[in-house]
């Protein structure tokens, strides 16, 4: 047994949990439900339903969708399931002899990709069906093109363009997918039948040099009144970056208690990985990294571009990969991840920068994933690319959710931002209003990340400020962000898109993980699975998967300190749309979701380095400190005495809570498993 699990043995005899652990989440069990009478009918015709492809879809029917040529993957089930579960258990299961025995590269392909059998003779449909089946980035994905009208024929379903009330226009699948019943037991559904699947970033820049804002008179200006948000104009300065723009290296370090462990606490010898969907400049990231770490600092990039990338996109036929949505439309979010892990993590080996267009099916998006698990560089992986949940069919989420398994066997630990806009996920990609969360940090095998903010607390200049107890509450810029109110002439759901919120909720497809045990998980706001909006991928009656699990300041007007800058050169840039009006020049505040996710991925990979081995999906241990010592490992984000105490919807309580998880980090700690309870 090695020190680092007997330090973990020793927690866990000293853990008090509530509630019982629940079952491992199997795959094979989250396609159960009530059989329809269509499918019962279409069955006695020798095919049968693929559940869970018929997406959520509220927009009015315009007509038949047509397309000369259009690509679709077919998404297969592992073979070899009941051996997946059981090994997804053991290697988390501190007493198991398997315990972190991670897969090497390959090796899960090779145990539980379909069989060549079935393969061959979904394959052999499909030719026979007038499609062209060509070469997917992952056995799990078997990709074939062909006429709208062959395809929709093929999987036994007809295609209708859409237009959403907010005027949004789509495609998508009008019934569900229907195969030969002996091949449909496979399926886990199919990508590409609907292009609602657009990610969006989730990083807001500080809203200074503009014409939003009053030249700051010092770097400790007041944290912003919600009459001075309505009226436009404001004196601002946050941190110690250049132009009190935002915070520090050394600031976010010194906030969150990181370790004086030189190198070893900084991410030595360990590959951080960021999703990106968006070109970026390296000299950006070199400027930056000068400012806080000298001339002679050499930011570890390293770029991996997947289907030709934003700048070069190999677009699947059919699909769109809009110039707008691609070159450098992004850059202020591939920016803020890399500069937030190297803030925290400035000895890390590498900083692999994994590159896909932006694409409206999500298959692009799946092919990086895919790129990134086969590869199993990376140690640790940041996502601030999210889609949300009623956006995707239950056959994307379980395709991606393949991939996470992998990466989850291989000892890689992936997070995700949470979101921006409170409760209300859905707010940005299709105007929607209900309660929702976000694809894919509602996986079970990712980490979800939420927001906080640091409100009245503001360090100015100080370099090594410490952690304002009793002050970091929930981000939601001065409790705008609600569902009834009207505040400063507009209603509070307005203020959750404007001035934003950290997300969280309860997941539409998943259900509760075996780890989500604790306080205030079968708390206020749970939801149980039925077969329509909650968590429609698990057993009816079981509790859903809430996120997020942990979260950490987010707020544009407690942020973080960037630089990005475009020019001519950069087609699409953001940061080129304004970084020239900054002072200085290119210097701004970062806020958003997009910045908390990537902080918390680099505290894990300062773990792997401290601990010399990876730790896999940091969900398992998260759950087992908070149980253990939560005040030890965690702040915990109660709303005690705070007028901004929700995210929208959900309030913060004492313990987890739907708005900031089981509270935000305490670096040392985290990383080195021993706790603080000062």
């Amino acid at each position: 047994m090695t020190k680092k699990t007997k330090s973990l043995e020793r927690l866990r005899r000293g853990a008090s949990v509530a509630g019982r652990a629940l079952s491992p989440l199997i795959l094979a069990g989250l396609l159960g439900g009530q059989t329809s009478a269509a499918t019962q009918e279409a069955a006695v015709a020798g095919f049968a339903e693929v559940a869970g492809s018929l997406q959520n879809n509220a927009g009015t029917d315009t007509g038949e969708f047509g397309s000369a040529r259009m690509t679709v993957d077919v998404v297969l089930a592992p073979s070899n399931q009941a051996e997946l579960s059981n090994l997804l258990t053991a290697v988390y299961d501190q007493k198991n002899a398997k315990y972190h025995q991670w897969l090497a590269k390959g090796e899960f392909e090779s145990r539980f990709a379909p069989s060549g059998a079935r393969v061959a003779e979904l394959t052999g449909y499909l030719q026979a069906s007038g499609l062209t089946v060509e070469k997917s980035a992952s056995p799990f994905l078997l990709r074939a093109s062909g006429s709208s009208a062959r395809v929709a024929a093929a999987l036994g379903t007809s295609l209708h363009n859409y237009t959403n009330k907010h005027g949004v226009s789509y495609y998508s699948n009008a019934t569900s997918v229907r195969l030969p019943a002996r091949l449909a037991n496979g399926v886990l559904g199919v990508v590409g039948l609907s292009n609602t699947v657009r990610m969006q970033s989730h990083a807001r820049r500080t809203p200074n040099g503009g014409g939003h804002s009053i030249p700051t008179p010092s770097c400790e200006a007041p944290y912003p009144t919600a009459d001075q948000i309505f009226a436009g104009g404001f004196p601002f300065g946050y941190g110690g970056g250049p132009g009190c723009n935002g915070l520090t290296p050394s600031q976010v370090n010194s906030l969150y208690d990181a370790p004086n462990f030189g190198s070893s606490g900084q991410g030595r010898g360990v590959n951080l990985a960021v999703f990106e969907l968006s070109a970026y400049q390296q000299s950006d990231i070199a400027t930056w990294a000068r400012q806080f770490y000298g001339a002679g600092f050499t930011p570890p990039l390293v770029d991996i571009n997947v289907d030709g990338g934003p700048l070069a996109p190999q677009c699947p036929a059919g699909d769109t990969c809009p110039p707008n949505f691609n070159g450098y439309a992004g850059d202020i979010e591939v920016d803020a991840d890399i500069e937030i892990q190297l803030a925290v993590s400035p000895a890390a080996k590498h900083i692999l920068v994994y590159n896909a267009p932006n694409d409206f099916t999500g298959q692009t998006e799946l092919d990086e994933y895919t790129r990134i698990a086969h590869d199993n560089l990376a140690d640790v992986v940041s996502s601030s690319w999210a889609v949300c949940e009623q956006d995707v069919s239950a056959g994307y989420v379980q395709a991606e959710n393949v991939i996470f398994q992998q990466m989850a066997l291989q000892g890689q630990s992936v997070f995700g931002a949470e979101g921006d806009t409170g409760a209300f996920s859905c707010i940005r990609s299709d105007g929607s209003t209900n309660a929702a969360v976000l694809d894919p940090p509602a996986q079970p095998w990712v980490t979800s990340v939420g927001g906080t903010s640091f409100e009245s607390f503001n360090p100015g200049a100080n370099p090594h400020p410490q952690y304002p107890a009793g002050v970091e509450t929930v981000w939601n810029v001065d409790n705008l962000c609600n569902k009834s109110a009207d505040e400063g002439g507009a209603p509070g759901l307005f203020w959750c898109g404007a001035t934003g919120a950290g997300g969280g909720g309860n997941s539409l497809y998943w259900g509760r993980p075996a780890y989500q045990i604790g306080p205030g998980i079968v708390g206020q706001g749970a939801t149980f699975a039925d077969a329509s909006s909650n968590c429609v991928l698990a057993k009816a009656g079981t509790l859903c998967r809430a996120v997020p699990d942990i979260s950490a300041n987010a707020d544009e007007f407690t942020p973080y300190a960037e630089f990005c800058t475009g020019n001519a050169n950069t087609p699409f840039s953001v940061c080129g749309t304004f970084s020239d009006g900054q002072t200085p020049p290119g210097w701004f505040g970062i806020g958003g979701t997009s910045l908390s996710s990537p902080l918390i991925s680099a505290i894990f990979a300062n773990h792997d380095s401290f601990w010399h081995g990876r730790v896999g999906n940091v969900n398992p241990l998260l759950y087992l400190l908070y149980n253990v010592d939560r005040r030890g490992y965690f702040h915990d984000i109660s709303g005690k005495g705070q007028t901004t105490n929700n995210n929208g919807l959900f309030f913060v309580l004492p313990g987890f809570d739907r708005a900031t998880g089981v509270g935000t980090p305490k670096m040392g700690p985290l990383i080195t498993l021993f706790p603080d309870n000062d």
